[in-house]
């Protein structure tokens, strides 16, 4: 079978090639692009699309083309002409009662089945998978090996769908095999549920849901979704407003248009129509008059009365994330949008943008999606250029409706009215928000701002009510549940572990191999603000992981190097088991080498220089060279001056280090508020100084514990704090308006407080290229752990 073979087309049958002038192909070759059902019956889907299809069906081999085609044409979103389908499907059955024309029946019920599966089954990798499970062993099907040469006859020359385009007589062998094969499937999957099952069991992705469109109305839907956001500690505050902003919101959901006619009414009479139209005051005039006025379409008659149509538009919605729409307005912004999306009376299209730096499209169709782009936030102070940058681009639709939320402070910058301005007659709705809960909703009509609305949302009473967890803590949970994953590094640095391997030096950089067999980095800092206090401390920073889980015993001594890949290698020589070994830290490679042999006397260092380890003392005319490529291999060498000077060099730098280690909380058993209000974490205060704040030995009274899952510690509130015992913890409000932030857990030095953005505290713990706004540390304090105790005082439940 060739490409013409498989893609042939027939006269008088549901599907035909034809060429859309205004499609791009990328593979050249513009002509029959397109299968479409004929005389209007609607597009089932251009050619690229197909192969593409295909090319992810070949391995199992293609499906009988017509088939295939139908389930492609009731597998799209959107209205399907089935009936016309099903009409030249009957066509060819047999007028007695046959086992074909049973095959009719099913093929006809296994298409509808196919258009009631819910849209997300239809869509993307999903639509590929049911393909590949209801094709799987379907009968008819072109084998493996044939389906990849018509792959890649095509791909050499896509031109050869020409000729199968020109169509051939239908033959009943070709109808058969259609019928068949979709009957087939049918009797294996008779219903929606089945199908999904298989796909289940063909693949497990999250995305696939069991959803039948037909058997859920939307407003049942999206009071789900609602629901699912108010019981979500992290979208609870967006999701207990949505239904107070659609109790008040007066924008239109859909838009009706009266179509060719009028509707009827005094506004509908007219002078022209038929007689039976005509109103019948009109022959209440006598015969000359009453003839006059028809003769001089001077009579009166009404048009015929016909329902309004809908007039089907696409919503798009523009989200402010600038610094100045964080917090609150925020909050509020994603509320309003959902308020418009989800909206039991909205039908239409509608796509999300967050505007920052530039537009960056997103879905706020899960929970989790959600929660992913509400952090979502530009560095930028207002959005103008990006809202231009937005509207500048070619947009040729023609029922577009635009929305832009912000917040109203913005709405002073001249830059962004200047661009509103420009574009008033493009934007339709601008809604505008504030951290006290006040909506405004404005419309631009003939080039003019009106407002519809305003909308004060109580704020207050309604996040009174968040989702609680337990107040006490459980020993079954502490048990129970797999230990919380923590990053690698975080934005700022670790406090360097006293539990130390090795220290190295290596070209100008400090490394260190610590007991808990990581590979950290160290610096010491020239950027600094007190040189004095600098000098005096040895101006010392914190630590970097670089790697994890090294497999490396604390025996012997080490050395540190790099090879011509710049992977690192780490050398090892045990003295008691005379034994060097190397290993790659990256790759994990490992060689070793016996070296009883040799005569290596005692108190060696292992050091490097040059491309080679050695072990090396400087009143031995030789030394022992180890080879940094490759396996591990020894050799004597002459021992060379500029070894013992470089390694009193290194000396000289390590010993810069020697009073970087400080005390840290590694082992977490208790975090909870004090009746100071501050954090105690481990049976120690975090307290607050106004310039700094340490922690020191707690002895006030706990009023709120958080309950203990392994490393995560959980307020009533829904607020965690997640532990790591590298020394750092990670700060998560149930609260939206405070984002994620981090804490070392150093004692009795000064501490930092840092977020994905912005640093405040002891330099030590400022990493060396950092892209952070720096900030007093009174600042971090009352813009981020502040409200994040408030917040657990507040809405926590008392111990």
């Amino acid at each position: 079978m060739d490409v013409k073979d498989y893609f042939q087309s027939y006269e008088d049958y549901f599907w035909e090639w034809i060429t859309d002038k205004d499609a791009r192909d990328p593979s050249g070759y513009f002509e029959n692009n397109l299968v479409s059902v004929p005389h209007g019956g609607g597009a089932i889907a251009y050619r690229p699309y197909i192969i593409e299809v295909l090319k992810e069906l070949q391995p199992q081999g293609f499906p009988h083309f017509g088939a295939f085609l139908l389930t492609m044409y009731a597998t799209q979103d959107g209205y399907l002409n089935l009936d016309g389908v099903f009409y030249f499907l009957r066509k060819y059955r047999t007028e007695e009662k046959s086992t074909f024309n049973l095959d009719i029946q099913n093929a006809c019920k296994l298409l509808e089945n196919l258009s009631k599966i819910g849209s997300s089954m239809k869509k993307g990798q999903n639509r590929i998978n049911l393909f590949q499970t209801i094709f799987k062993d379907s009968g008819y099907s072109v084998s493996p090996e044939d389906s990849e040469y018509i792959l890649t006859s095509y791909y050499r020359g896509p031109h050869k769908i020409a000729d199968a385009a020109h169509k051939l007589p239908l033959t009943k062998d070709i109808y058969h095999k259609d019928i068949e094969t979709l009957s087939f499937i049918h009797k294996k999957f008779p219903t929606t549920e089945s199908i999904i099952k298989a796909m289940r069991g063909l693949v497990d992705e999250p995305e696939i849901k069991e959803e039948i469109g037909e058997q859920q109305t939307t407003t049942e839907s999206e009071k789900d979704f609602i629901q699912e956001l108010i019981e979500e500690p992290k979208t609870f505050q967006i999701g207990s407003i949505i239904k107070t902003i659609w109790s008040g919101l007066k924008i239109p959901m859909r838009h009706l248009s009266p179509g060719a006619q009028p509707i009827g009414g005094v506004s509908d009479i007219t002078n022209k129509g038929d007689l039976h139209r005509m109103l019948l005051s009109e022959f209440a005039n006598e015969d000359e008059v009453f003839m006059n006025r028809v003769a001089n379409n001077e009579a009166l008659y009404i048009q015929r009365e016909i329902p309004p149509e809908e007039n089907v538009f696409e919503r798009i919605i523009l989200i402010d994330t600038s610094l100045k729409n964080w917090g609150t307005p925020k909050v509020l912004s994603f509320a309003s949008a959902l308020a418009v999306i989800k909206h039991p009376k909205a039908h239409s299209e509608c796509k999300v943008y967050a505007l920052g730096q530039s537009s960056i499209a997103m879905t706020l169709d899960r929970v989790e999606e959600v929660i992913e782009n509400l952090n979502l936030v530009s560095g930028t102070l207002d959005v103008s250029e990006a809202l231009d940058l937005f509207f500048k681009k070619e947009r040729t639709e023609k029922d577009l409706e635009v929305f832009f939320i912000t917040n109203h402070e913005n709405l002073a910058n001249e830059n962004l009215q200047k661009v509103i301005h420009e574009n008033r007659n493009r934007l339709k709705f601008l809604v505008t928000t504030s951290s006290d809960g006040e909506l405004n909703f404005y419309k631009h009509h003939l080039g003019a701002r009106k407002h519809v609305q305003k909308i004060i949302l109580p704020l207050k009473e309604l996040w009174a009510d968040p989702p609680h967890r337990k107040s006490k803590r459980s020993v079954s949970q502490n048990i129970k549940g797999e230990k919380t994953d923590v990053p690698l590094n975080y934005p700022l640095l670790f406090p360097l572990p006293q539990q130390q391997i090795a220290k190295f030096m290596y070209e100008g950089e400090f490394f260190i191999l610590s007991s808990k067999k990581q590979l950290l980095r160290t610096y010491l800092s020239d950027n600094y603000y007190n040189r004095d206090y600098y000098e005096r401390y040895k101006i010392l920073r914190g630590c970097e992981v670089l790697f994890e889980n090294i497999s490396v015993k604390d025996k012997g001594i080490f050395a540190l190097a790099k090879n011509k890949q710049q992977q690192f290698i780490l050398c090892q020589y045990q003295q008691d088991k005379k034994l060097i070994s190397k290993l790659n830290i990256e790759t994990k490679e490992y060689s070793e080498l016996n070296v009883a042999g040799f005569d290596i006397p005692l108190n060696v260092e292992l050091v490097y220089l040059d491309r080679f380890f050695y072990l090396h003392q400087n009143n031995l005319p030789t030394v022992f060279m180890i080879n940094l490529e490759g396996d591990v291999s020894l050799e004597s060498v002459k021992n060379d001056p500029e070894i013992a000077k470089s390694v009193e060099k290194v000396k000289i730098e390590i010993d810069k280090l020697q009073h970087n280690n400080y005390k840290f909380i590694s082992n977490f058993t208790l975090i909870g508020i004090n009746e100071n209000n501050n954090l105690v974490i481990s049976k120690n205060e975090l307290k607050n100084w106004g310039s700094n704040f340490t922690l020191y030995k707690n002895g006030s009274p706990i009023v709120k514990v958080a309950d203990q899952n392994k490393n995560k510690f959980t307020f009533s509130d829904g607020s965690e704090i997640v532990a790591d015992s590298r020394g750092m913890l990670t700060f998560r409000s149930i609260n939206a308006n405070i984002p994620e932030f981090y804490i070392p857990t150093t004692t009795h030095i000064a501490m930092a407080l840092a977020s994905e953005t912005e640093f405040g505290g002891y330099e030590y713990f400022l990493p060396d290229y950092t892209l952070l706004k720096v900030k007093t540390i009174a600042e971090m304090y009352e813009d981020y752990l502040q409200p994040f105790i408030d917040q657990v005082l507040e809405y926590g439940v008392e111990d």
